[in-house]
């Protein structure tokens, strides 16, 4: 279906036919879109009512969308004259979700235009720091110990600790045994870092590399063992091995509104790509009567 130059469809071979140039161009970017549509393709990745959009205009495709079933819109750049015309769209179409996440700017014109558009209230839920890996800077001194590729044995570990991250950033999910498989760390390839003796202290996951992109994520150390360097330790030893399998952006989002790990980060070589923003909607009112 179309509304002015918007097109929706339910086929992901069918987007990444006719928006997966786009999404390449600028992989950092587009780093969420390419790793949804990835999962998407492999067997058993499928996610029956996921919903894509492209925005074509001169016979180029200038801007994407996805919304998986039962989570939020997620969109690239738009302008608020394209962010207007795709919420007008939706809302003709009486699509409805909980959420929207996009570039900062985008994601404001988008909850605004909704509102316009629906009456639903948008509340600004997060924002987020995008960055990119330049010159990778390993810490001085490193904390002693190890990095550890984590193995089947370790998954109940890596089940909790997710699960613990999750809860720590105010995730709505309940990550578990069995409800691991349908969560967005399941794809994932994770890292310790372990002490001398062995023990694990801290984890990092890495999502596969497509279009030359990895995504570092989740980084997460127990609470009692912060402080230490442990999430520096790690963060570079799956960096290192991002660019060392050929991987040419490294990115990873960062909370805004923690200056800790934004100041971690960037000690270890990675540089600001931009902000992003979710806005949670609450149902319009109904009519009086």
């Amino acid at each position: 279906m179309r509304s002015g130059h918007w097109h929706l469809t339910a086929d992901v071979e069918d987007f990444l036919a006719r928006a997966g140039d786009f999404l390449r161009s600028r992989p950092d970017v587009h780093t969420m879109p390419l790793s949804v549509t990835a999962k998407l393709r492999t067997p058993g990745g499928g996610s029956p009512g996921a919903v894509f959009g492209l925005l074509e205009q001169a016979g180029e495709v200038r801007a994407s969308c996805y919304r998986l079933p039962a989570g939020g819109l997620s969109v690239t750049a738009l302008t608020p004259e394209q962010a207007d015309a795709l919420a007008a769209h939706l809302a003709a179409l009486g699509h409805a979700f909980p959420s929207v996440g996009a570039e900062r700017a985008t994601a404001a014109a988008f909850a605004e235009a909704w509102q316009r558009h629906t009456g639903a209230t948008p509340a600004l839920r997060v924002r987020l720091h995008l960055l990119r890996l330049g010159v990778l800077t390993p810490p001085e001194p490193a904390p002693a110990g190890r990095a550890r590729r984590a193995a089947e044995r370790d998954h109940p570990q890596v089940v909790r600790w997710c699960g613990e991250f999750a809860a720590d950033v105010g995730e709505p999910v309940t990550i578990d045994a069995g409800s691991w498989a349908g969560t967005r760390y399941a794809e994932k390839a994770y890292t310790f870092w372990e002490t001398p003796d062995g023990t694990p202290v801290a984890m990092a996951g890495v999502n596969p590399m497509v279009a030359g992109q990895v995504r570092v994520d989740p980084v997460y150390t127990p609470i009692r063992l912060r402080g230490r360097g442990y999430a520096g330790a790690v963060t570079v030893e799956v960096s290192r091995a991002a660019l060392a399998a050929g991987a040419t952006d490294v990115v990873l989002f960062t909370d805004a509104a923690n200056a800790t790990s934004n100041a971690l980060y960037r000690r270890l070589g990675y540089v600001p790509v931009g902000e992003w923003a979710t806005y949670g909607f609450s149902p319009a009112e109904p009519a009086a009567g």
